[in-house]
Formats: structure tokens, C-alpha cells, sequence
């Protein structure tokens, strides 16, 4: 299972890494550290050995709140969810990661704010001019401007 959990961590080093066992999301290492202090959890240990690894966990059915919170705190989060019924699993469960969430890519409802708005922009200096362009994703506005040095868009 820590062979799967690397895996994944691998494919997404710069995200918190949400890791689903049962009925948990389950972060490990720094990402269990930083969960710790970001949310308030309990941090714990995968195993009570030498060489312990930080663990810290959360509910799956609360998960949303969770991940609403990292992301106000500027983190990437991926989630891996089991994508194989754990009865029909011979050995470990088959899991992959289902969604990676950042500020600038908010679209699922349960995690967006109602009264405000979100978007995600792009800047594209070319020699004396700039092209900028910008998307409010829930609602899926589109904007795009050239700027010449000194004007001001609003």
C-alpha cells in the first residue's frame, strides 16, 4: 500500500496528496505534517517503530471541507481514490488519483463560494505589447486583451 501511496506521490510532488483507505483520506510524511498544522488534526504515525511515519487522516464523507480549506491556504491537492470495489481486489486495492484541485481551478460546486468569483489568468509579454487573458471558470466568462506598457485593465 506505501508502494501505491509513492507511486502516486511521485506523479505529484507539488500537491498535498489525499490517499484513500477505507472510509478515510489518509496523507502521509510532510504532506501529513502540513494537513496537521493547516487543519488541526492529530498527527499519528503509520508505524511505532524506529522510524515512524507521520500520518494524519480525515473522514471521506467530510473531505470537501477539508480540501476547501487547503486550498485557502495556497496549497495543490491531489486525491487518489480505490477505483476497484475493495471485495473484488486480489491483494492491494487499485487506486489512482481522480481529481488534482488548485486555487486558480476550482469547479466543483461543493468547494466554490457563491459570492465570489474565480478566476484563472494568463499573461503573454510579446516585445511591446502583452496579451492578457483570463476565465472565470465556474461560470466559464472568457477575456482577452492586448496591453501596451502603461495602460491600466479593468
Amino acid at each position: 500500500m506505501m508502494r501505491q501511496y509513492l507511486q502516486m506521490k511521485q506523479q505529484h510532488q507539488n500537491a498535498i496528496l489525499l490517499f484513500r483507505m477505507g472510509d478515510f483520506y489518509e496523507m502521509f510524511h510532510e504532506d501529513a505534517k502540513t494537513a496537521s498544522r493547516v487543519l488541526g488534526l492529530t498527527l499519528t504515525s503509520r508505524d511505532k517503530g524506529s522510524n515512524p511515519i507521520p500520518m494524519a487522516g480525515v473522514p471521506h464523507h467530510a473531505v470537501d471541507g477539508y480540501i476547501r480549506r487547503l486550498i485557502a491556504a495556497g496549497h495543490k491537492v491531489a486525491v487518489c481514490d480505490q477505483i476497484q470495489d475493495p471485495r473484488d481486489a486480489k491483494g492491494l486495492v487499485e487506486r489512482d488519483i481522480t481529481r488534482v484541485i488548485t486555487p486558480g481551478t476550482l469547479t466543483d460546486e461543493s468547494l466554490l463560494q457563491a459570492d465570489q468569483s474565480n478566476y484563472l489568468a494568463a499573461v503573454f509579454p510579446d516585445g511591446k505589447v502583452a496579451g492578457i487573458a483570463w476565465v472565470e471558470l465556474s461560470t466559464g466568462e472568457f477575456f482577452v486583451e492586448d496591453v501596451a506598457p502603461g495602460r491600466v485593465v479593468a
